[in-house]
């Protein structure tokens, strides 16, 4: 009698250790998962906070660029005269050239619309291209002298950058020679990682 009570409850033993241990793997499959949703989640808002942060800084590119074209506050780095609504002073000859490169170059940044058919002209600039003799696309601040911070931690690692692209409006019923002009603005902003950048766009006219 007593061998067989004791064979029952080393039975019953042994049920219960198996049972206690996979109630336990359950809880760590639980648990591995909460942490890669916790993970994913975390990376998930770094991302986003990293395209606000591009997106900003592609704003204030806007607002440099339309300084630049209505009137720059710094007068020793302005190019606002170059601007017109009713003149194309400034851009290159035709449609479809090249924009102005250097930024030693007073037309750096300045492109002409491309031509029917072609890729537009903000598809087809390297806005990644930062070097001083070769680059066709306006750093902030070079001819409004502001100032932009760049850095680490939640600052863009680079300047934003922004072209400018001159645009023919023909109203309906005057002649060929009766045209106006205004600006499309391209801006390209990064964030805390260079991969991280964000574009926008805005059309813009000088005032008379």
């Amino acid at each position: 009698m007593n061998d067989r009570i004791v064979y029952k409850m080393d039975h019953q033993s042994g049920a219960t250790l198996v049972t206690t241990l996979l109630m336990l793997l359950v809880v760590l499959m639980l648990g591995i998962s909460s942490a890669q949703i916790a993970v994913q989640g975390e990376k998930s808002s770094r991302n986003d906070r990293d395209r606000q942060i591009a997106f900003q800084a592609a704003e204030a590119a806007l607002m440099d660029a339309e300084s630049d074209i209505e009137h720059s506050p710094d007068a020793g780095k302005s190019r606002s005269h170059l601007f017109s609504n009713g003149s194309a002073l400034g851009f290159p000859g035709e449609t479809g050239d090249a924009c102005g490169s250097g930024e030693q170059n007073i037309y750096l940044g300045l492109c002409r619309h491309a031509a029917e058919g072609m890729p537009p002209v903000w598809y087809t600039v390297n806005f990644l291209d930062a070097v001083a003799n070769t680059s066709s696309s306006v750093p902030y601040g070079r001819f409004t002298g502001q100032s932009f911070q760049t850095g680490s931690a939640s600052l863009p690692v680079r300047v934003p950058r922004y072209i400018v692209e001159l645009m023919v409006y023909k109203k309906a019923g005057l002649r060929a020679d009766e045209r106006s002009y205004f600006y499309r603005i391209t801006a390209v902003g990064f964030g805390t990682r260079e991969t991280t950048q964000v574009a926008l766009q805005t059309v813009y006219r000088k005032a008379n």
